[in-house]
């Protein structure tokens, strides 16, 4: 029988800022490969033993989940959005009432984080097999991650005997709090000796019917929104679109505070899988490829006399001279310096930032859109520049502007647009201008990239100055 992967995306990694940022977070990023956290986590699960995936995301990010899921020709069963952040209890279960109210013959659900490393996959897929029946039988799985260092970041759980007629599945004593250190080398010593101590992963396995009993048993309240956020959501493109007014209605609180702590049937699964939540810079630097005095250097980066630095240059050169346990992360509009052993400040920082209105919080230079991208390359007062780029086959919608105007110049390819009642093209090296309050549209119908400067000019050039008449990408 198959499992139903349930992929939850709708975190926004701020403690690896300033690469990670609000509207392209940490989870479809590249940090160690040719694939984003997302799809390894989509690819994990791509065989003949699962299911298509079901995919819980934030509203800001569908373009990008779907995107991301198409370049490694996964088709998910469902993209699902969540209007506002509940956390993972309320996300799970809209997934599960997704799982019963289809046609699939199993219920048995596989619940990952979309931004976790898994080192030997072929390992957890084994182990996620090997639980099956435990599942199928009602147990509410989770799968604890055996320890290897003492540590503070995480939560624990105590595992106890093994349940009966299933190898390697225990009943679970108790979960814990993330440990100051000396309590974290309690439980690391004593793992050694007997393992009862495993971190908790936040992956879990069960059956959608199971998960849903519980949590009507324990969180009614969520329970009924969910159902009623399932029952009226609405179909958008490739997405179910969630109604805030129901999901709103649920708590914001996680499965193990919901569930897992309080329900009867709870199993753990022991793994040692290479595991990380990649949570901070210092995780990042630890899984990274290290030269002989224990630096990597990411980018145009060089070191002289240092020692375990990581240094991540996305924009300029940048040269470290006899330092030692620092993370530099440069980018076009922020340079990020810190010490290694204050990795998981850098959500303080992001905060502060965030509570100041910064831009750098929220996206980069270069912002993603359906259709394409697009890069700030000059801006002072009432002028922008930015670097724009259409996607093959793709449109930017129809629209006007009240406060700007706008000069786009083609560099690559050919442009069709609309100004008004007019519409013509635009080869390379050709320019036009669209007037304040003139309905315009550009799109790429060729079979290359779409490459253009735009300058605007006016008094306000916020990205909310744009009124839409019709797109094709339901904004």
């Amino acid at each position: 029988m198959k499992i139903t992967p349930v992929i939850l995306s709708g975190g926004s990694g701020t403690r690896l800022w300033p690469v990670s940022r609000e509207l392209n977070p940490k989870q479809f990023l590249d940090f160690f490969g040719k694939h984003s956290l997302f799809q390894q986590t989509a690819l994990r699960v791509k065989s003949k033993d699962f299911e298509k995936p079901i995919v819980v995301c934030n509203n800001e990010h569908r373009f990008t989940a779907a995107e991301e899921l198409q370049k490694i020709g996964i088709e998910p069963h469902s993209i699902i959005l969540e209007p506002c952040a509940r956390n993972t209890a309320p996300a799970i279960a809209i997934a599960a009432i997704g799982v019963i109210t289809s046609d699939q013959k199993n219920d048995v659900i596989l619940v990952m984080p979309s931004d976790h490393i898994i080192r030997d996959e072929k390992k957890f897929i084994t182990q996620v097999k090997n639980s099956f029946a435990a599942a199928q039988a009602g147990y509410l799985i989770t799968f604890g991650i055996m320890p290897d260092k003492a540590e503070t970041g995480y939560g624990y759980i105590k595992k106890s005997a093994e349940v009966k007629d299933f190898s390697e599945v225990f009943s679970v004593e108790k979960f814990i709090e993330k440990p100051n250190q000396e309590t974290a080398e309690k439980f690391l010593a004593e793992g050694k000796s007997f393992g009862n101590y495993l971190w908790n992963s936040g992956i879990f396995m069960f059956r959608a019917s199971a998960y849903l009993e519980a949590l009507q048993k324990y969180h009614n309240d969520i329970f009924i929104a969910c159902i009623n956020s399932h029952n009226k959501a609405r179909r958008d493109l490739d997405f179910m679109r969630l109604p805030e007014e129901d999901f709103g209605q649920c708590a914001n609180i996680s499965i193990d505070y919901a569930v897992m702590e309080k329900a009867e049937k709870v199993a753990v699964v022991p793994v040692n899988i290479g595991w990380s939540d990649v949570g901070s810079w210092s995780a990042v630097a630890e899984l990274s490829p290290q030269n002989e005095d224990g630096n990597t250097l990411l980018g145009d980066a060089f070191s002289l006399n240092s020692k375990n630095c990581y240094v991540n240059s996305r924009s300029r050169l940048v040269a470290t001279i006899g330092v030692e346990n620092l993370i530099v992360i440069a980018l076009k509009d922020v340079v990020l310096v810190l010490n290694k052993n204050n990795s998981q400040d850098v959500k303080k920082m992001f905060e502060l930032l965030k509570n100041q209105k910064r831009e750098e919080c929220f996206s980069h230079t270069k912002v993603l859109r359906p259709w394409g991208s697009f890069e700030v390359i000059d801006e002072a007062d009432r002028f922008k520049a930015k670097r724009i780029t259409v996607k093959p086959g793709a449109s930017l919608s129809l629209q006007m502007h009240n406060h700007r105007a706008e000069h786009w110049i083609v560099v690559k390819g050919v442009a069709h647009v609309t100004c008004d009642k007019d519409e013509f093209i635009l080869t390379e090296d050709k320019s036009t201008y669209i007037p304040i309050g003139k309905k315009h549209r550009l799109e790429n119908k060729g079979k290359i990239p779409l490459e253009l400067i735009e300058v605007q000019t006016g008094e306000y050039l916020g990205e909310d100055d744009i009124v839409r008449f019709s797109d094709i990408y339901g904004r």
